[in-house]
């Protein structure tokens, strides 16, 4: 078998609520999912989830290749992009390709990818996560309504810019959550928000009145002197990594002592969440995977044995996108369809209008003007908001 060529689909995600984080919010709800199909000459496709960016310039390395090789064809798309980097958007494409050879190869087995990746057991554990920061508290309850019933017994909540509304809806969570577990998980996302004193400060106020599993990126994510300081200096783990690019950019993080929780970026692929994973464990970290819809990559958290918890952030899939687990007991339990399980309807998918919501200007991809630079976390006035003088 050989890899023949590639089509790209964009299917979107309606999540029915307004979703983001610190940094902004998509109002509508409606954000893009990039799919890309791998094709072969003998007609069986493979299907990755992620990213487009790049993918015309990193295709010729693993064009006429076999691909069961996905180790070596992962280094390969590594290598054609030497000189100019595989960073950033770039690395999403790598990722996506990387799942699609990941499927195929399952599917050549004809075993569903964790048997393909050597878990024993389907049941991957996973906390909620709404990137519910533009929800009411009021309507809490009812968002979350449909976890409880699930068995959820772990929450992470957004927030970071004001410290008694965020006590406020944490206490709301953890009440809520309450219906399954004594105590449940609770963590704390800052989304890159703060400076390093600051973090601490904000930290520890919140852990006078709450236990908190972990706080997600209190800090840069490269900032490995600075989530060592605040790992130092509060109770909860430090989570970060989802959006490093690379092995070799948790160096620095590791060697530091700065993360307590490994995160790995769904989209960026199951060899790079595998190899993370590896480093993690030899330094007796446990890892999560995070920013997951209909995501290939809950197959290898199945399968390496430091898996904490991964990010379920909707219990809906894609338009036109039908996957192969279900959600329950607090977690995902995966199928027997043969490699990942995620199918698409591009005849279905081709019918809807094309958004361009996620990565809107005031959205969470977005980093706001003054991120990191106020002397008081929910800096007021529209000059804080990113609009100049006039």
């Amino acid at each position: 078998m050989r890899i023949t060529g590639y089509r790209t689909v964009t299917t979107l995600q309606d999540w029915g609520r307004p979703v983001g984080d610190v940094n902004g919010f998509v109002r509508d709800g409606i954000t893009e999912v990039p799919v890309v199909v791998v094709e072969t000459d003998e007609g069986l496709e493979g299907l990755g989830i992620g990213s487009h960016a790049d993918i015309e310039r990193i295709f010729p390395a693993i064009e006429g290749e076999d691909p069961r090789a996905v180790v070596a064809l992962y280094d390969r798309m590594i290598a054609r992009v030497f000189k100019s980097g595989h960073g950033g958007a770039t690395f999403g494409g790598i990722g996506a390709l990387d799942m699609a050879l990941w499927d195929l190869k399952a599917k050549l087995a004809d075993e569903p990818l964790w048997r393909t990746l050597g878990a024993r057991d389907r049941f991957v554990p996973a906390y909620a996560s709404a990137l519910e920061i533009a929800i009411p508290d009021d309507e809490l309850d009812t968002l979350y309504g449909e976890w409880i019933s699930r068995g959820f017994t772990s929450v992470k909540v957004k927030g970071g810019l004001d410290l008694d509304s965020d006590l406020v809806r944490l206490a709301r969570v953890r009440d809520i959550f309450s219906a399954n577990t004594p105590r449940p998980g609770m963590m704390l996302d800052a989304n890159e928000s703060w400076n390093r004193k600051q973090a601490i400060r904000y930290i520890c106020a919140v852990e006078q009145h709450l236990d908190l599993s972990w706080v997600e990126e209190p800090l840069r994510r490269w900032d490995a002197d600075g989530l060592a300081m605040v790992s130092r200096a509060v109770r909860a783990g430090v989570a970060t990594g989802e959006n490093l690019t690379g092995l070799e950019q948790f160096k620095p993080l590791f060697d530091a002592g700065a993360v307590d929780i490994v995160q790995v970026g769904s989209m960026w692929g199951i060899t790079h969440f595998m190899r993370v994973a590896t480093v993690a464990h030899s330094r007796d970290l446990p890892v999560s995977p995070v920013g997951s819809t209909a995501s290939p990559v809950f197959h290898a958290a199945a399968a390496v044995p430091n898996h904490l918890a991964a990010e379920l952030q909707d219990l809906g899939a894609p338009l036109g996108m039908t996957v192969d687990y279900e959600i329950a007991d607090g977690g995902i339990v995966l199928g027997d369809r043969p490699g990942h399980g995620t199918t698409i309807d591009e005849s279905r998918i081709a019918q809807s209008v094309s958004l361009d919501g996620w990565m809107q200007v005031a959205g969470p991809h977005v980093r706001p003007d003054r991120a990191g630079l106020r002397l008081v976390p929910d800096g007021a006035g529209p000059h804080e908001a990113g609009q100049p003088h006039r």
